[in-house]
């Protein structure tokens, strides 16, 4: 029994909190919206770190990935949560996102993911950030060009262009003969480069390597 008429049960009805949206029947575009602007970040936490679908299932692994670019995108995701993300995520889509984070720490962690495209950590080989360059610099997904680059950028530290010094001449960083001197004879030339390394490259095995420490070393007397 109930006390309730018609017309109370009709009003209690109207003024119900609405049900949560049912993630299973939302459309792909009305689920990212809804992640892109939540303001709840145990929920976009919690759909960071769920388990994937099987890629067997194209079009549930398909969906998820899509879903995970709004919570990699929306600044209410716990930085550590965005940081989960930088680190494990192979997919293109989700890391480009994260690649602009205003977060150092998840740009490094971009940076230091060795699934990144060859461009995209490129990008990162650029960022204002000391850390983020070096940690781009490092990966091995980095092209030669930028790693050219790399080397001739002043900002970088003498420990970053040492690395990018043993390029051709140690044994774990094996490359093209004339793309490697190219880079060691940039580091030669780049004055943040430390005076150990620049002694190390006086004994290069090409000449104009040499040649380069040289010039940098006349240009200085």
């Amino acid at each position: 029994m109930t006390d309730q008429t018609p017309a109370d049960q009709s009003q209690s009805e109207q003024t119900a909190t609405p049900a949560a949206p049912d993630e299973a029947h939302e459309t792909l575009t009305a689920s990212y919206e809804r992640l892109r602007h939540s303001v709840d970040p145990e929920e976009l936490g919690e759909f960071a770190r769920r388990p994937l679908p099987d890629p067997s299932d194209a079009a549930a692994f398909s969906r998820a990935t899509a879903l995970l670019e709004a919570v990699a995108g929306n600044l209410h995701t716990a930085v550590a949560d965005r940081l989960y993300l930088a680190e494990h995520m192979p997919f293109p889509n989700i890391l480009v996102k994260l690649s602009v984070d205003p977060e150092m720490a998840v740009r490094k962690a971009v940076a230091q993911n060795t699934d990144d495209k060859n461009w995209l950590v490129g990008r990162l080989t650029k960022d204002d950030e000391l850390e983020v360059r070096s940690a781009a610099l490092v990966n091995p997904r980095t092209s030669w060009k930028m790693r050219m680059e790399g080397a001739q950028d002043e900002r970088n530290d003498p420990e970053t262009l040492d690395y990018l010094s043993r390029f051709g001449v140690s044994e774990d960083q094996p490359g093209p003969a004339v793309l490697t001197a190219m880079i060691r004879r940039a580091v030669a030339l780049n004055p943040s480069a430390s005076e150990e390394t620049i002694e190390r490259l006086s004994q290069d095995a090409d000449i104009q390597v040499r040649h380069a420490v040289e010039k940098r070393r006349a240009s200085a007397a």
